[in-house]
């Protein structure tokens, strides 16, 4: 498996995509090799695949685990998302920033968002079904939310004017004022 890997603005949010083999049949690709992965620079092992489906206008996020925390390896399988992850790292020369990249299925792009990271996505297209290994378990105790439209993040979501379909969970999720004075 060959993956070309591009680096982003943000210490360890990488952008990995796959080599595709495409023909009249259709396409394959090796969307995960743990040897193909750590050549790449992303070694970590993960212990749980999460797959969800989700309508247009639906916005996850921005979710992350405090402890131990969960990195991600995120790839949109049905549709178009896009997909925003923050920097939450308080030793980071990149604290408070973002970087969003579009995901669907075409090019089998992913996005590694280290642990340290708060990751959200909105769905562009009618559906979208997202997959992603994680480097945890999920754990509710750890779970934690910073508003998706922080002011202080400037997240451009490409919403064009609608309301996003938010849970109940990510309505009440604190900002980023709040979460960095705990």
């Amino acid at each position: 498996m060959s993956i070309t890997v591009e680096k982003t603005p943000l210490e360890g949010l990488l952008i990995l995509r796959p080599r595709v083999f495409k023909d009249v049949r259709g396409f394959f690709y090796e969307s995960y090799n743990q040897e193909s992965f750590a050549a790449a620079g992303v070694s970590i092992p993960f212990v749980q695949d999460n797959h969800s489906r989700s309508a247009q206008g639906t916005l996850r996020g921005l979710h992350f685990q405090t402890s131990p925390g969960q990195a991600k390896l995120v790839r949109c399988t049905l549709g178009a998302i896009w997909d925003v992850a923050v920097d939450i790292r308080p030793d980071s020369p990149t604290f408070g920033k973002h970087f969003g990249i579009e995901l669907r299925p075409d090019d089998a792009t992913m996005f590694f968002v280290p642990v340290g990271f708060a990751h959200g996505f909105v769905v562009l297209s009618e559906f979208a079904e997202v997959q992603y290994k994680c480097s945890n378990v999920y754990n509710p105790k750890t779970e934690a939310g910073i508003m998706w439209n922080d002011p202080d993040f400037n997240v451009q979501w490409p919403l064009d004017g609608i309301e996003p379909l938010l849970s109940d969970r990510d309505k009440g999720n604190q900002s980023f004022k709040e979460w960095k004075s705990k």
